[in-house]
């Protein structure tokens, strides 16, 4: 049986390759439409998002008190070594799985998922904080995507209004500048909202190895988060630009400056409530709501089709997978 301070450490080291993963499989969140629309070089791109998903990680704490106490019931599962590692080996398996085949999965749901397997495996469904999860969870889950496609709708429509009478050279001149502003706004919102979630996972491991009394985020938790997720955009995620920028709608400099200013704006008002919901989920909906108001042909909707199928099944599949590991962890004497 490994030694409780060394599993501590190996279930924090685990905690932030999952925070590096993220990054470089949600980094196109905040770059994929204004690298698609050759704003910016995929380098200098990669480089201001991961510099500002570092900073947006250090703006907050109400994300990461979600997921540290919002999810399990932390008097039942206290003492529980492995059940946090169990739920990073189930989330890290599945980004794996998604990023190899370029799938814009949730890097969120998964870690959600993995500790909602992990927590049913250790003593059954009393371990879940069920109204918490449905309001910070499935409620912001289902509602973050329409908000999404309504906002950047409207946003969209709001735009096409105003510049209506405009020369579309000029207009498209002055939004390959606006964009910049608006990519540096939507990485800013990931790493306040997806940073915050491997914060919480590693504060809530403290808690269980009674290095702490109550869910509060100690100061190098975060910056040793906000810093993990720096260095795994800085990796990228290509496959993923290229799904998201060219495969769900054709982009432009004005259309993207649309569709991630929308996003942004909602993942903030979310990371402000304390919900964790998908970066990802919601950029590609704000991209369906920018395409949709050319025409409804203009969004590849069997992309979209595929997109929700991998949404639908991500709680799921990471959580059994959670479920599995933690059994294994179990039976091979690692923790309690």
């Amino acid at each position: 049986m490994l030694d409780v301070p060394l599993l501590l450490v190996v279930i924090v080291v685990i905690a932030l390759i999952f925070d590096f993963t993220n990054g470089a499989h949600d980094c196109a969140n905040a770059i994929a439409t204004v690298v698609t629309t050759n704003v910016l070089t995929p380098r200098t791109a990669v480089i201001m998002a991961a510099a500002l998903n570092l900073i947006g990680a250090l703006l907050g704490s109400e994300v990461a008190n979600t997921l540290g106490k919002g999810i399990v019931n932390t008097d039942i599962v206290m003492g529980s070594q492995i059940l946090v590692l169990a739920a990073l080996i189930g989330a890290i398996a599945w980004n794996l799985i998604t990023w190899y085949f370029g799938i814009p999965s949730s890097s969120s749901h998964a870690l959600i998922g993995g500790l909602i397997g992990a927590a049913i495996t250790h003593s059954g469904f009393s371990t879940l904080n069920g109204m918490s999860i449905l309001k910070k969870i499935i409620l912001p889950m289902v509602l973050s995507p329409l908000a999404g496609f309504i906002v950047s709708y409207l946003v969209m429509l709001g735009m096409l209004y105003v510049f209506a009478n405009a020369n579309r050279k000029n207009v498209g001149q002055k939004f390959k500048k606006l964009q910049i502003l608006s990519a540096a706004f939507m990485a800013t919102s990931h790493g306040l909202n997806d940073a915050q979630k491997t914060m919480g996972v590693i504060t809530l491991a403290l808690l269980l190895f009674h290095q702490i009394d109550s869910i509060i985020v100690p100061f190098w938790v975060t910056i040793s988060c906000a810093s993990a997720m720096g260095l795994g955009t800085a990796l990228g995620g290509w496959k993923i630009i290229k799904t998201m920028g060219q495969r769900i709608s054709k982009l432009e400099p004005f259309t993207g400056f649309a569709a991630e200013t929308s996003a942004a704006l909602v993942i903030t008002g979310a990371s402000l409530f304390g919900a964790p919901i998908s970066t990802t989920h919601t950029i590609t909906a704000c991209i369906f709501g920018v395409g949709s108001t050319k025409r409804l042909s203009a969004v590849r909707w069997e992309v979209a089709a595929n997109l929700a199928l991998a949404w639908v099944v991500t709680i799921p599949a990471s959580a059994i997978v959670a479920g599995f590991f933690y059994l294994l962890l179990q039976m091979c004497g690692v923790g309690k």
